[in-house]
């Protein structure tokens, strides 16, 4: 009783800590970190030999530079740089204050970035994950859906919802989270404040498909499973390289869900979705979209906009991982009435993703086969993600 009642005075502490800094900054506001310098100084750390970078073959998101003595210095773009330290070893002196220190082994993570959870599996690393941010029950990832039912994986709360005094009793040394956590600044800083390192995932943000699938090298660095990672990505990339003799089909494709405030929320142009839609045999209808908002990979619009764009598509799919799967296109048509003039609609060309989608970083290959039996006339009893709304 007296170490749990020490965790929440200690959390309280930290609480009013940060509600009496609240004037000094506004609110969701952090410091920004120069991540780049130039011609690539980022391989030169005080202290450290460099020896090599990691080679990557679609991943723009980040690099690794490789130092004497096992270090590893992960470079997240626009986000944060982590320094792995081998397990027994200490941190060099001298290191710049931005830089966050990953002492090995991590084997008491909080996995809140749901993405990540089929590469840690993939490394055969899933022992090391003892907290999860989701429910058994919102897994597709079978070993980790048993893994919390057997309790050798808590549920440890949501992303913006997490239970601090869990965190600090398991010994929680690392929080994985994804981008959302940048919409709950707050909580961050909390769970930095208990002494717990904070790794942003932003696979979400990468441009090719197995861009997002190449990260399970920048967690092979973490887990110390290089090769492991390097094994299992080579035949990805093969896969890839199989699907590219599928035609161009010419037929168009709409991704999408329509939000809580009516809009719909599509993907850019340069995004992975559209890549794989590409890579499919289809054409995404919009074809130079950007975010001027924000680096995020979603763009919303209003429903005149989007129809006025994909009024005409010859497939819809319905991002289901989002907003919940639908099985009808009554249901389609009762979230926005503009959905009934859409040519799919009238054709019976509306499909919907699963609600485990976006988990699925380590099998990307079969969402993309999934687009062309959609666009070729296969049947959804084939695929693997997509299911044909009626």
């Amino acid at each position: 009783m007296k170490k749990k009642g020490c965790i929440w005075l200690m959390i309280a502490g930290l609480l009013a800590g940060m509600l009496a800094g609240c004037g000094q900054k506004e609110s969701g506001e952090r410091e920004e970190v120069s991540v780049f310098q130039e011609e690539n100084d980022g391989q030169k750390l005080a202290g450290l030999t460099y020896q090599s970078s990691m080679e990557l073959q679609y991943a723009e998101g980040f690099d690794v530079s490789y130092y004497e003595g096992g270090y590893a210095l992960i470079d997240v773009h626009d986000s944060a740089r982590y320094l792995v330290i081998p397990e027994g070893k200490e941190a060099p002196e001298g290191l710049e204050e931005d830089i966050i220190l990953l002492p090995r082994p991590l084997d008491h993570i909080y996995l809140a970035a749901t993405s990540a959870m089929s590469l840690f599996d993939s490394l055969d690393a899933l022992d090391a994950v003892k907290m999860s941010g989701t429910l058994a029950s919102g897994w597709y990832i079978e070993n980790a859906v048993t893994a919390m039912e057997e309790g050798r994986m808590l549920f440890a709360g949501k992303y913006d919802e997490p239970d601090y005094e869990l965190l600090v009793n398991q010994g929680c040394d690392l929080a994985v989270e994804s981008t959302m956590i940048l919409h709950s600044p707050k909580v961050q800083e909390m769970i930095e404040m208990l002494g717990i390192p904070v790794f942003i995932d932003r696979s979400s943000y990468e441009t090719h498909p197995l861009g997002r699938t190449e990260w399970i090298k920048l967690y092979g660095v973490m887990m110390g499973k290089e090769e492991e990672a390097e094994a299992f990505f080579e035949p990805q990339a093969q896969v890839i390289t199989d699907l590219k003799d599928f035609p161009n089909t010419e037929k168009t494709v709409a991704f999408f869900y329509i939000s809580t405030d009516g809009s719909a929320v599509v993907r850019k142009s340069d995004d992975y979705i559209p890549r794989m839609i590409e890579l499919g045999g289809g054409r995404y209808v919009f074809d130079n979209l950007e975010n001027l908002e924000s680096r995020s990979a979603s763009v919303s619009m209003t429903m005149e906009e989007f129809y006025a764009a994909a009024v005409d598509a010859d497939y819809l799919i319905y991002n289901g991982t989002i907003d919940g799967s639908i099985s009808t296109t009554e249901e389609l048509v009762a979230k926005s009435e503009l959905l009934a003039d859409f040519k799919a609609v009238k054709e019976g060309n509306v499909w919907c993703t699963g609600t485990y989608f976006y988990q699925a970083t380590d099998v990307v290959g079969n969402m993309i086969t999934d687009v062309n039996r959609m666009l070729t006339g296969g049947e959804d009893s084939q695929m693997t993600f997509l299911k044909k709304v009626n």
